[in-house]
């Protein structure tokens, strides 16, 4: 089945009012609290991790991995999905509407912590909501300082596409979120309704 697109809504929350946060990034490494988190793309061995949080984010809304794992097929499915990660990377048999854009998960000493996901342009969706960066953190992995340093990460990445701005959203009721991009050097450019009534604050972060 087809990834799914909505990464932003639930990104940073979890069920009791925790915070966390939701290219061709190889081995970033992060500094101080959370400076053993690392970025690298999806491997094989990755599978079980990935599912685990899949589950884990479901109550959130959240969809992980961008993409749904039918169990009575999971090994093979794993091996769809490493291959539709890689063409979107590099743009290959895009679906029309869709972006090149970069799966990368975050590893603190073997574990899977969170993943980002990078677009590398924007489409007029995209600028309304969802902007380059998505991001999400486990919740079992919350609080610790990793969802600041997977969007530095993240955005060094982004830098590298060679794009000066970065947009990042997120929900207007979500402090941690909030809290996260501002610390990342944000300017909120503005806050807008979505057709569901959702509030959506728009950052823009200078990377020139």
């Amino acid at each position: 089945m087809p990834p799914h697109d909505r990464e932003t809504r639930h990104a940073s929350r979890g069920k009791r009012g925790t915070t966390g946060r939701e290219a061709t990034g190889r081995g970033t490494t992060g500094r101080g609290a959370a400076g053993r988190l690392t970025l690298r793309e999806p491997r094989h061995e990755d599978r079980d991790q990935v599912l685990a949080a899949q589950s884990e984010l479901a109550e959130d809304d959240f969809n992980f991995a961008l993409w749904d794992f039918p169990e009575a097929s999971a090994e093979q499915t794993w091996e769809r999905y490493l291959d539709k990660v890689e063409k979107d990377r590099t743009g290959t048999d895009l679906a029309p509407g869709r972006v090149p854009a970069t799966m990368l998960f975050a590893l603190v000493d073997g574990q899977i912590v969170g993943r980002v996901h990078i677009r590398h342009q924007l489409t007029p969706a995209l600028l309304e909501v969802g902007g380059h960066i998505g991001y999400g953190v486990r919740p079992g992995y919350r609080r610790l300082g990793y969802a600041t340093e997977m969007l530095r990460q993240g955005l060094d990445v982004v830098r590298r596409l060679g794009i000066e701005r970065s947009l990042v959203t997120c929900d207007a009721d979500n402090p941690g979120s909030i809290g996260t991009i501002e610390h990342c050097a944000g300017v909120l450019e503005d806050t807008r309704v979505q057709e569901d009534g959702t509030l959506t604050r728009r950052y823009w972060i200078d990377l020139s």
